[in-house]
């Protein structure tokens, strides 16, 4: 009699909490609610200029004009915010990267830099100057630790691509393009995709054996709305922040638009991936001039190849 009203509590008890979570729309076959973005900082803790962002190993995030103009805040998964470092003379920040080691790269449009800063020490150097840089914009990294620069026109509607080897040096690689902007590189390092802001192309090239870039081909066009920062997860999809819309596009490696997550704002700068498994998605937002996160199904590529490289002994050996 015990076991049978024992029995009888426990259907009792699932029927009523199904019935709890059917009443909520609460999909109880799903723990964590995906593609649904929520503020991860407080409106207005970053200036109009927030952009970056990266995530190091321990999940932290990295996004330029935390508080003013020419910082860099790191941000704790918990939204917990200081601001990191603070950018000397022209400097100003923007795209941001890691290498496998670690280190930090920034794309600095104020002087024509790509800076290197070491987490560790927060030593900030200039690793390349190139006054030919219109202002480098947007940073990729590839498996081999090789840099792709963005280099927009705004005033002329143009851009070109920049190759920064590990061996600090500088080679245009494309020209004659519109405002580029968005760019990253695929999982087998063989493609490397390039956004252009104002004429909403996406745009596909391979890469080749001696760092040239080849077979330059449309990826998709959109019809509407800007762009602005791209990454990949692990699959090879693009996330595209569409800058207007207030939304992240999810495109395919095929072209393919797979979904559009609402950002809560309307002028979304850039993205990255984090968090303890690398499938949480931060996103930096103009308007509200904020950090927001969304979860997603995959990883995403950056955030899978730091977690590959263990740091090295030293942090003081540059990309060669």
């Amino acid at each position: 009699m015990l076991f049978f009203c024992r029995g009888v509590l426990v259907v009792f008890t699932c029927l009523f909490t199904t019935f709890l979570c059917a009443a909520d729309n609460v999909d109880v076959s799903d723990p964590e609610q995906l593609w649904i973005a929520t503020p991860l900082t407080k409106e207005k803790s970053f200036t109009l200029g927030i952009e970056g962002p990266a995530c190091d190993r321990q999940g932290n995030v990295y996004a330029v004009c935390y508080e003013k103009d020419q910082t860099i805040g790191k941000i704790a998964p918990n939204g917990k915010g200081e601001l990191w470092v603070t950018l000397t003379n022209a400097s100003a920040g923007n795209g941001i990267v890691f290498d496998k080691s670690g280190l930090m790269y920034v794309a600095d449009y104020g002087a024509h830099n790509v800076l290197q800063i070491d987490p560790k020490t927060k030593e900030i150097k200039v690793f390349v100057h190139e006054p030919k840089m219109n202002q480098p914009n947007d940073l990729a990294i590839g498996p081999d630790d090789v840099l792709w620069a963005s280099d927009p026109n705004w005033t002329a509607g143009t851009g070109q691509v920049w190759r920064i080897g590990r061996d600090a040096k500088v080679t245009l690689v494309a020209e004659k393009m519109g405002t580029t902007n968005g760019i990253d590189v695929s999982p087998d390092g063989k493609i490397l995709y390039v956004n252009e802001s104002v004429q909403r192309n996406v745009w596909a090239f391979d890469i080749q054996s001696n760092g040239t870039l080849a077979n330059k081909r449309l990826l998709k066009q959109f019809p509407d709305h800007g762009f602005d920062g791209m990454r990949c997860d692990v699959e090879g999809n693009l996330f595209i922040t569409r800058y207007g819309k207030g939304t992240v596009a999810v495109l395919s490696p095929k072209g393919e638009v797979l979904r559009e997550i609402d950002v809560l704002g309307e002028s979304p700068s850039n993205l990255c991936f984090g968090g303890p498994d690398g499938r949480t998605v931060y996103v930096t937002e103009v308007k509200k001039q904020r950090l927001v996160q969304f979860r997603v199904e995959k990883p995403g590529l950056s955030w899978q190849r730091l977690q590959k490289h263990e740091p090295s002994a030293s942090n003081d050996k540059s990309p060669k």
